[in-house]
């Protein structure tokens, strides 16, 4: 066990309040009965966390598996999140489907792999036939970050799932479309809990107006159609440094500046077609964006006029 591992480790142990040890211990049957009864629960928390640690290193923990502690955690105390719920809604006419929640498992996570290079996922099975999710986030050149994870707790026989609450609110259109891709349906309507109790109504309505603007424009300028898949795109920058203030290194400065900037995404005009609508971008999207299908090119010189 690295040392990432046993910090990780230690942070989740840490969370775990003393009356709830022994319990949340036992669920994640990790460490076997006869460590468990070896452990004096008596110490002091840093003393018992430190013995645990070693416990997990003796038994060789993943990361996965203080993932799955983490879960087990989050799951005793999920009334301490804030959840938004999707509603998946079928077409008119569609059958229901069949759930297989072992082909369920392996699709999910592929799809978002796909997307993400680092990505780190999680699954936990409960008694109420849900199915806990626990997503870590990297990036292209990042690891999963553990400490600021998605949970999502799926009910495969009905159309809903919860989503906790992230900083991270660039995840939840990925998850909107994994979870699409996965059932087949129609996009994901979200709803927040509790937020339609006492909400002016006019509210509501400049809200829907302003989605309508914003899938009107999208719709101008990608059509509803798929995108013809692209997976990058490429503008080289030529141009001198405008200021209102006549000094300084830059303004006087003749040689233009020059930089390189370069999209890229297994299918950048969906990806682009997507920002707006998921409230990543405003609408309608930069021009140097929007000029890709328009002018059918993906390398593109930016020179002073």
């Amino acid at each position: 066990m690295d040392e990432t591992v046993a910090e990780f480790m230690k942070r989740t142990i840490l969370k775990i309040p003393m009356t709830e040890m022994m319990t949340i211990l036992k669920a994640w049957d990790f460490l076997s009965e006869n460590q468990l009864q070896n452990i004096n629960f008596r110490k002091r928390k840093e003393s018992l966390v430190h013995d645990l640690v070693l416990l997990c290193e003796e038994n060789r923990a993943s990361v996965n598996d203080a993932a799955l502690l983490d879960i087990i955690y989050t799951q005793f105390h999920r009334h301490q999140k804030v959840w938004d719920v999707f509603q998946m809604t079928k077409e008119p006419g569609e059958d229901i489907d069949l759930f297989d929640m072992k082909q369920f498992k392996s699709s999910f996570k592929k799809i978002l792999q796909r997307a993400l290079k680092n990505v780190s996922v999680i699954f936990r099975d409960t008694e109420e036939n849900a199915v806990w999710i626990r997503i870590a986030w990297g990036t292209q050149y990042r690891k999963p970050n553990q400490y600021k994870p998605t949970y999502v707790v799926y009910y495969p026989q009905t159309p809903y799932a919860f989503i906790s609450s992230s900083q991270l609110r660039s995840s939840i259109p990925l998850l909107g479309q994994t979870f699409e891709t996965h059932n087949a349906t129609t996009p994901l309507q979200e709803r927040s809990l509790g937020l339609d109790i006492n909400m002016d109504s006019r509210i509501i309505h400049e809200n829907r107006i302003e989605k309508d603007r914003v899938q009107r424009m999208t719709q101008e300028i990608f059509g509803d159609y798929p995108q013809p898949r692209l997976e990058f795109a490429q503008y080289k920058l030529e141009t001198k440094f405008k200021s209102d203030l006549k000094r300084g290194i830059l303004a006087e400065r003749k040689e233009p500046l020059r930089c390189l900037v370069k999209f890229s995404s297994p299918n950048l005009l969906e990806a682009l077609k997507s920002l707006a609508p998921a409230g990543i971008a405003d609408a309608p999207l930069s021009p140097l964006l929007t000029c890709i299908p328009k002018k059918r090119m993906n390398y593109f010189k930016i020179r002073d006029k």
